[in-house]
């Protein structure tokens, strides 16, 4: 009588199987759920003068919108019960060529709410297709020929119907909940549009600074010359984007990519900027979006952030 041999996979085998589960499992929770987990991450930050009365900032960034995303449309559009005293868009909003149609019907609801904005490059040109392996070698720098987006047009949309201010390399005095604020801005600092040096002027050119006027500096990416270069003109908060946290992020590490020169342990959330002797606040979106070409997140929630914005000791 024959006894039938038990055959045992071979250890590699079993090991490869195992690593194949864990990654379809990763990608499933990546590509069908948490890019749908929207989030609002509430912080605070003692960046005013003393004696001033809170503001409360929403921050939005790297919407990257196509017109079929109703559910991030859905979300942004609820954002307005917040009730925030500024908006502060980091740019990156659209990623389609009809991207304008979801944004109006993600920001209508904050119209008349007083608002910034600076450009990402996807507020310009296509998202396209990238080996997003390359991210790995260092920020990119390899840009594909462009597809224009109608840029006028989504700024004619954020100044004239929603109220908000172009910071794109120049600066801004507003009222905010009774309020005065100034604020300076660059255009896309990956893309090299930033101009760091018309900003003296331009800040120069709002008039005399009373000594309880806070003052916000704008960038879409947040680069360490424009981060040094913001806090060396009195930025008393920094905010930025761009980097979307890492987007695919190890848990329990955080960001392994950011897309800039800004140190990983800073690629999102609230931390603080030291340069020349100052030490100021600094909030980096994770944003709500990514592109079409890479729909995924992973240990890295869409997020907005509802920055409150208080007086130093």
């Amino acid at each position: 009588m024959r006894v039938a041999s038990r055959r045992t996979a071979h250890p590699a085998l079993i090991a490869l199987g195992a690593v194949g589960a864990v990654g379809a499992a990763a990608a499933v929770w990546g590509i069908g759920i948490e890019r749908y987990l929207f989030t609002v991450r509430e912080v605070t930050a003692p960046a005013l003068p003393a004696g001033s009365a809170p503001i409360r900032v929403l921050h939005l960034s790297d919407a990257h919108m196509a017109p079929w995303q109703h559910r991030k449309q859905d979300w942004l559009a609820s954002l307005a019960e917040l009730k925030p005293d500024l908006i502060v868009n980091t740019g990156d909003n659209l990623g389609h060529l009809d991207g304008l149609a979801g944004i109006r019907r993600a920001f209508d609801p904050l119209a008349g709410i007083p608002g910034v904005f600076v450009h990402g490059s996807n507020d310009v040109t296509a998202p396209s297709p990238r080996n997003p392996l390359r991210y790995f070698l260092g920020p990119s720098k390899k840009h594909h020929e462009p597809t224009p987006l109608d840029t006028a047009a989504m700024d004619r949309y954020f100044t004239d119907e929603l109220g908000w201010t172009d910071l794109n390399n120049s600066a801004a005095r507003l009222t905010v909940a009774g309020t005065v604020v100034d604020a300076f801005g660059v255009n896309d600092a990956h893309r090299d549009w930033d101009r760091l040096d018309v900003l003296p002027d331009a800040i120069g050119a709002l008039g005399p600074r009373d000594a309880a006027t806070p003052l916000l500096g704008v960038t879409h990416a947040p680069y360490q010359r424009v981060l040094n270069g913001f806090t060396d003109l009195g930025a008393d908060a920094i905010l930025g984007g761009h980097t979307h946290g890492g987007q695919v992020c190890l848990p329990g590490y955080g960001a392994l990519v950011a897309n800039c020169d800004i140190p990983l342990s800073q690629a999102k959330g609230l931390s603080t900027w030291s340069h020349g002797g100052r030490t100021v606040p600094l909030n980096v979106s994770a944003g709500c979006g990514h592109s079409i070409y890479a729909p995924v997140r992973f240990a890295c929630r869409p997020e907005a952030t509802l920055l409150t914005l208080t007086a130093r000791n």
